[in-house]
């Protein structure tokens, strides 16, 4: 069965993720390597735990990993 109603976690990350990478971007063309490369890391890890709670086994799992996101 089809879920039609938008997660907005899901949306809120993905779109955060984006901006990171462009930012990270700016911050490469200014040699900023070191800076970007964590940013770029930490930024976007938070959409990708964020879609791992998702498909939690337990509601107390979905929390762990939400918290882990946050």
């Amino acid at each position: 069965m089809r879920n039609d109603k938008e997660n907005l976690i899901i949306k809120l990350t993905l779109e955060f993720s984006l901006e990171i990478i462009e930012y990270s971007e700016l911050l490469e063309e200014k040699r900023k390597y070191v800076i970007a490369r964590q940013l770029l890391k930490a930024g976007t890890s938070i959409g990708a735990n964020a879609r791992e709670a998702q498909n939690a086994e337990s509601k107390a799992d979905f929390l762990h990993k939400m918290k882990i996101a946050a």
